[in-house]
């Protein structure tokens, strides 16, 4: 067993090592528990100085507080045992002084005067240390601020930044925020910009920035007509910011921008993500008062678009009840908009009173202006969406349509949800034909024992309808014509249809509809028995005078036809049916959504999003709630193939809709509408929900490959929106999950796309060792020829940009593999890279050889821009070995090549009149000139 003190110097490695967060503070609580239990008040220091900075971090206002007064007792009593640095990286304890008295100032229950003495407390201490007294004065103009002392805050401002900076002022990220907060107040706009864009640029960041400075200038960009950087810096700001309840203001101001930008779905979204944060922190007032108000905001702004009903998911939970009050059932957005603005008010009111100014009074009033603005900045990421335009039946015979055609399409739940109702009628053959659905649902459902203690009811219902002769095949059968499966249904379903020419034309059609169904399930399915079936049924039906169970028949025979593969044959007999004046809802239904898939299928993937299109509206119209699901589910999937990702993303925001609505798959319809969000060019929009899916797979300890496939979307998303510090991180996470799931094709290429990234900011040395990695592991997968020969071309060029040697083996292996899978591309491309690392080695005649072998092959191929740009890299070469005059010509060729390709023709223009010029070709050169001007 580990010794207490040798257990404790592992704690204290270990959170010295472990971000922010729920594992960190356990880790630190345990720390202060055991140095209590060893008894060692030094050894608690330590722990505690850590936990003073992990509460601050995570919003433990109340543990801050006590931690901070224990160590600093211990301090003022003994410097020498408990000295004010630890030196072990984190802030020191006159750097945690700050903290104190923002924390003091964030709840009315401290007074004016408790403040103002932690305030002077901290200046006797850093007077007493000799230490710079910036920090200090940071901490009085954030008190003047935060109290409504605009004036005061000014003057110290200006102080402030007369003052030399020290080791205990805020550091760049955190004073250019303040400082930005502060004149986006107080309405400098443009500086408030100027500060947080000079962050951005420089790469500044803390622990709470970027995050909390993008959130304060969202107003003052959309102010100053700049919408796109403001839609750009919100996805930022609250990408990063969501997973930290201390973060509640940083995700306010976001709030309040989605609010006024024409964003209320998302504003209302998240107010339901983020308003558990509210009882996060208890002592966090200041923030509570700043969320109330923003979620007010919002609030009424879903309000005013027509949706004041609608249910704000979370509020009703019993630990928001002292900031909402007790409330019967679920909160409207309306009710709670004023709800929340009367709490705000009063929490103004008390701060106010401690203060002794009208400074929260005159927030609230900004907060109520700034809700009346509107700006334009489209989001797609959330959206409000229009239940089915249907009305429920009023009576029994209207929900025994609806169980009808709820039937007919296929939606067996459905179905079960409207017998209820339906079998309220009284008309017997009514009543007969919902007992029959009941029952074959049942028994699709492996309820069959259920199944067999209805069926007296339905043959009673028969007799009581006239149909003596069904009651008594169905009394003889059991369960058989209700597609009960086992070899003695199927027999017995055989016998009766040998003797079955003394029976009712519907009762033939009925067996022979039956048995033709049977013959379609297992593995030993007989389509062409099937087949002939139908066409049994099909006559007896048309006998009968039944079209609905005529189209039913139908149906089945384009089952049977899909069965043997005759996809022509089933088209066509879906068209002929789909053409009928006569095909309930229902049936349409059923049939377009086939003809969908059997469109998709073969690639007419258009046509085929046309038709579930379609099911969706008819489905919208029967009240089929789960099937809609299903069917924008399937039109979403048929339009991203067909290349119109916009109308994907439409469909499936309906389906994420319908599925967190019904407690179905919200995950996988979030994936696929950040997916088409992606293809759709809204990158920084499916990194945001790429990353919630991501949180709730690990939640729900979903296999390692299926969360590095999500992982891999986000690093694709992020690096697209140009976030490539955090693409690194996830494309990493991405490669770790995959190799866990001993995917490792996949994890070299995601190990690969990671080095792209390193070697555009010139990281080279990190992304040739992750190349080097990655080469090795996707030899561990040879099938997967697209990868290995991608990876491996990579570090080839890798290497030829360093001069390697090494480059050619495996220039050599991708084009053995290109030839061998007849990839003429890949093997013009690597052409291309021979060319260029035989260029760094010096080997100039080899060079350009290669070059201008790779531009024939791109040509041969149709590919004349790659030509272009292989002849480019072939002149250049030439001239920069003076080569000038054997230049000329491949510079020509170049801007043949490049006539469609602008940027290329141009370039190459260019260079061929600075080389002409060089050779004293001055006519020559500005006939070549003018190229780039006509």
């Amino acid at each position: 067993m580990t010794r207490p003190k040798k257990r404790f110097s592992q704690l204290i490695e270990e959170i010295d090592r472990t971000p922010w967060g729920p594992a960190e503070q356990a880790l630190v609580a345990e720390a202060v528990a055991l140095a209590q239990e060893i008894g060692d008040e030094q050894l608690e220091y330590q722990a505690r100085m850590r936990q003073t900075a992990s509460a601050n971090m995570n919003g433990a206002t109340d543990v801050m507080l006590n931690s901070f007064a224990w160590c600093l007792a211990r301090h003022d009593a003994d410097p020498g045992r408990f000295p004010a640095d630890l030196e072990y990286g984190g802030a020191d304890l006159m750097w945690q002084f700050k903290w104190m008295a923002s924390s003091l100032r964030s709840s009315p229950a401290f007074s004016q005067e408790q403040i103002a003495a932690v305030l002077d407390d901290m200046e006797t201490h850093y007077r007493a240390a000799d230490l710079g007294l910036s920090g200090v004065l940071t901490a009085r103009f954030e008190d003047a601020w935060d109290a409504g002392r605009l004036d005061d805050a000014e003057a110290l401002r200006v102080q402030l930044e007369a003052t030399p900076r020290d080791d205990h002022s805020h550091c760049d990220a955190c004073g250019r925020s303040q400082f930005a907060g502060f004149f986006a107040e107080t309405d400098r706009d443009a500086d408030a910009i100027r500060l947080v864009e000079e962050m951005i640029e420089g790469g500044f960041s803390c622990g709470e920035e970027p995050e909390h400075a993008l959130s304060r200038v969202l107003v003052p960009y959309l102010r100053s007509g700049r919408g796109d950087e403001a839609k750009t810096a919100h996805l930022r700001s609250y990408r990063l910011a969501k997973d930290n309840p201390d973060n509640l203001r940083i995700v306010a101001n976001n709030i309040v921008f989605t609010a006024i930008t024409g964003n209320e779905a998302r504003a209302l979204s998240l107010v339901e993500r983020h308003i558990g944060w509210l009882a996060h922190d208890g002592l966090n007032v200041d923030a509570h008062f700043a969320a109330l108000a923003a979620f007010a905001v919002a609030l009424d702004r879903v309000a005013a678009t027509g949706h004041g009903e609608t249910r704000v998911r979370g509020a009703d939970s019993a630990a928001l009840v002292p900031f909402f009050g007790a409330h019967d059932g679920p909160w409207s957005a309306t009710d709670l908009a004023a709800a929340a603005w009367a709490t705000a008010e009063r929490l103004g009111a008390e701060f106010d009173r401690r203060d002794g100014t009208d400074g929260h009074a005159r927030a609230l009033e900004r907060m109520r202006a700034l809700g009346s603005e509107t700006y334009d900045v489209p989001i797609r990421s959330d959206a409000f969406v229009a239940p089915p335009a249907t009305v429920d039946p009023t009576d029994a015979d209207g929900w025994y349509e609806r169980a009808m055609q709820l039937a007919q399409y296929g939606d067996e739940q459905g179905t079960l949800a409207a017998l209820p109702h339906a079998l309220e009628v009284t008309d017997p053959e009514k009543r007969a034909h919902l007992l029959s659905m009941r029952l074959g649902i049942l028994v699709a459902l492996d309820r069959a024992e259920e199944a067999r203690g209805l069926l007296p009811e339905r043959v009673a219902t028969l007799r009581a309808a006239g149909k003596a002769e069904q009651a008594d095949l169905e009394e003889r059968l059991g369960l058989a014509t209700f597609g009960l499966a086992t070899p003695e249904d199927a027999a017995a379903l055989d016998r009766e249809l040998a003797d079955a020419a003394a029976l009712p034309a519907w009762s033939r059609g009925d067996l022979a509809l039956s048995r033709a169904s049977l013959h379609l399930r297992g593995d030993d399915a007989d389509a062409d028995a099937a087949l002939n079936l139908a066409e049994q049924a099909a006559r007896a039906f048309a006998e009968a005078e039944d079209t609905r169970l005529s189209n039913t028949t139908a149906l089945v025979a384009i089952s049977a036809l899909l069965h043997k593969g005759d996809t022509d044959a089933a088209s066509a007999l879906l068209d002929r049916l789909v053409a009928q004046d006569d095909l309930s809802t229902g049936h349409r239904a059923h049939a377009l959504e086939t003809r969908a898939r059997i469109r998709g299928g073969s690639g007419d993937f258009a046509a085929g999003a046309a038709d579930a299109d379609e099911v969706c509206r008819l489905l919208a119209a029967l009240g089929a709630t789960r099937a809609l699901g299903s069917a924008h589910l399937l039109a979403g999937a048929l339009w991203e193939d067909a290349g119109e990702p916009e109308k994907a993303v439409a469909r499936f925001r309906v389906l994420a809709r319908i599925a967190a609505q019904e407690g179905a798959d919200a995950t996988g319809a979030d994936f696929r509408l950040a997916r088409a969000m992606l293809s759709a060019g809204d990158a920084e929009e499916a990194a945001e929900l790429f990353g919630t899916v991501l949180e709730r797979e690990e939640k729900a300890e979903v296999e390692p490959a299926s969360r590095a496939a999500t992982a891999m979307l986000l690093a694709r998303s992020l690096a697209t929106a140009g976030e490539f510090g955090q693409a690194v991180g996830a494309y990493g996470y991405a490669a770790d999950l995959f190799g866990q799931g001993e995917e490792y094709a996949d994890q070299a290429s995601a190990m690969s796309e990671q080095a792209k990234i390193l070697a555009r900011f010139d990281e080279n040395d990190d992304a040739l060792a992750l190349l080097e990695s990655a080469a090795d592991i996707v030899r561990r997968a040879p099938d997967a020829v697209g990868v290995l020969a991608d990876v491996l071309h990579n570090l080839g060029q890798a290497y030829g940009g360093r001069g390697d040697e090494r480059a050619f083996a495996l220039f050599d292996e991708v084009a053995a593999l290109a030839t061998e899978h007849d990839a003429d591309w890949l093997r013009a491309d690597v052409t291309d890279s021979r060319g260029r690392a035989l260029a760094q080695l010096g080997r100039i005649d080899e060079s350009v050889a290669a070059a201008l072998t790779a531009a024939d092959a791109f040509a041969t191929i149709g590919d004349v821009g790659s030509a272009g740009g292989s002849e480019l890299f072939a002149a250049r070469v030439l001239v920069a070995n003076e080569r000038g005059s054997d230049a000329v010509a491949v510079y020509r060729s170049a801007i043949e090549h490049g006539a469609e390709f602008p940027q290329l023709r141009q370039v190459a223009a260019l260079e061929l009149g600075d080389a002409l010029e060089g050779l004293g070709r001055h006519g020559e050169a500005a006939e070549v000139r003018a190229l780039v001007e006509s």
